[in-house]
């Protein structure tokens, strides 16, 4: 629908870029939202956006974006910006941080439980119809540790101490109490934290200083019965110091849910590992994702609209 002198145009690159469209368009008459879900769509009319909602930001396209004043990226993650976040500054950038905490914890405590028990195991046994009786400890005798305590971390945090666990993590400020987490580290004291863990869970931003974060060397400060659990992203983590940690029994296993690329190539060995769980970066994707991104976006178009202050702003110095 056309819109006469719109208040705000509103280009949407994205796979749901529809479901977006109607949502503004049922709530927001004033507004112009333009559909562009591909790379075509997007070179048309990205000149004409005062606003981009996207999963990735554009870098591509940036200049053509003379308009452009604010950018609402639909995932947590805006680490698609730190090419060009020196020339970003008359931009807004918001994201949909709080929308990823409970589905998340639900997939992190599914996996502590899965590997934990060996359920890979299990299923191989189940498929040779083999009967093997074992003992296992309760998941209350054990510790979890939490890398990034931000919205996400902190949510998997009170879900483990829940659980009964003892709970650890690490945060850039740990002046101030996390709710459900009974030991805090710095963010630079790893090798303190991590011979405390069972489970080592990943949840910190992706920004360039976090890049390798985890390798030999902190693979080597987790014990041998420990698992590492990854649903920050995969460029954290150095994937080829992890398989090799993970074919010489460094560690016990491991569950990824994000890869330093995606799709997981066919020939990586991660796919056949029997101390691996591998899935395709599905942690964060509730089925009411859409509905939960425009809640935040809505919220933000009318701040817009009259000229308030946004919500979920990101520092782009920090990256998050």
């Amino acid at each position: 629908m056309a819109v006469e002198s719109p208040e705000l145009t509103i280009v949407l690159n994205h796979p749901a870029a529809e479901s977006y469209a109607r949502l503004i368009e049922e709530r927001f008459p004033q507004v112009r939202p333009i559909v562009a879900p591909d790379s075509n769509g997007l070179e048309r009319y990205i000149g004409e956006a005062d606003a981009l909602l996207a999963f990735r930001f554009p870098v591509e396209v940036f200049d053509k974006a003379k308009k452009l004043r604010w950018f609402q990226c639909t995932g947590a993650g805006v680490d698609s910006m730190f090419p060009i976040r020196d020339r970003v500054g008359h931009i807004t950038v918001t994201n949909a941080r709080g929308i990823h905490g409970d589905i998340i914890a639900d997939f992190v405590m599914a996996g502590v439980t899965m590997l934990h028990w060996d359920f890979r195991r299990f299923l191989r046994e189940q498929a040779n119809r083999e009967w093997n009786p074992r003992y296992v400890a309760p998941l209350a005798d054990k510790t979890l540790g939490v890398v990034g305590l931000g919205s996400i971390g902190a949510t998997i945090a009170r879900r483990a101490k829940s659980a009964g666990m003892t709970v650890v993590g690490s945060k850039r400020d740990i002046s101030v109490p996390v709710d459900g987490v009974d030991g805090l580290f710095a963010s630079d004291a790893l090798e303190d934290l991590l011979p405390l863990c069972d489970f080592v869970v990943l949840a910190l931003p992706a920004t360039p200083e976090t890049v390798g974060l985890i390798g030999a060397a902190e693979l080597a400060r987790m014990r041998p019965d420990a698992f590492l659990i990854n649903i920050a992203r995969g460029n954290v983590v150095v994937e080829d110091e992890l398989v090799k940690a993970l074919q010489t029994g460094a560690i016990a296993g491991a569950m990824l849910d994000v890869f330093e690329r995606e799709p997981l190539p066919k020939e990586s060995p991660l796919w056949d590992m029997p101390n691996v769980i591998a899935t395709p970066h599905v942690a964060g994707s509730p089925t009411n994702y859409t509905e939960r991104v425009f809640s935040i976006f809505a919220d933000n178009i009318e701040r817009f609209l009259k000229g308030q202050a946004l919500k979920n702003v990101v520092d782009l110095g920090r990256g998050y």
